[in-house]
């Protein structure tokens, strides 16, 4: 194959990696998320996680149990291509509304993802995942109103199987990475 269409076939199966991490991330699909990464990749989130990826996965279901949205946006995407290795700085914004004891309040960061990414068995995913945070500004409390009525009778989307989405398409399923 041509190495410049071979070039562009991969950095598009890394976006739609990077794309898929955040819907996974979104809906709280550890399964889905589990798909993304190599058995001995890494994530590093600071003083939050930092080790096996499939670990942080593990702990997910506790982190985000008080997150009533979570909802990633990439907007930058930065990639280098070597063969079957590849790296990443995706620039994301991640909203978050989340309950505490005193109410619930939103967080809302501005960052990137430096990524490690490799190629194996034809399939590329993530090896490591380190998160970078540039700013954040949290509202308490959270400015979210889903009562409202401009919104009254629109579908809201949710963490978990639940979301409207899993009901609506037939090929972005749940647990699985698209094809």
């Amino acid at each position: 194959m041509d190495p410049q269409l071979q070039a562009l076939l991969d950095k598009q199966a890394i976006t739609e990696l990077v794309h898929a991490y955040c819907n996974a991330s979104d809906r709280h699909d550890h399964d889905k998320l589990r798909e993304l990464y190599h058995p001995d990749a890494t994530d590093d989130h600071g003083a939050f996680f930092k080790g096996l990826a499939m670990e942080f996965i593990d702990q997910l279901p506790q982190i985000q149990a008080p997150m009533e949205i979570l909802h990633h946006n990439v907007t930058t995407v930065n990639l280098a291509l070597e063969v079957d290795y590849a790296e990443g700085e995706i620039y994301v914004l991640a909203f978050h509304k989340v309950r505490t004891e005193e109410g619930t309040l939103d967080l809302m960061v501005g960052g990137r993802y430096f990524d490690k990414y490799t190629k194996r068995a034809g399939q590329w995913k993530f090896s490591e995942r380190a998160v970078v945070a540039d700013w954040a500004t949290i509202t308490s409390p959270s400015a979210v109103d889903l009562s409202h009525p401009l919104i009254d009778g629109s579908h809201l989307g949710c963490p978990g199987p639940q979301d409207p989405s899993y009901s609506f398409f037939r090929l972005l399923r749940r647990g699985e990475r698209t094809k």
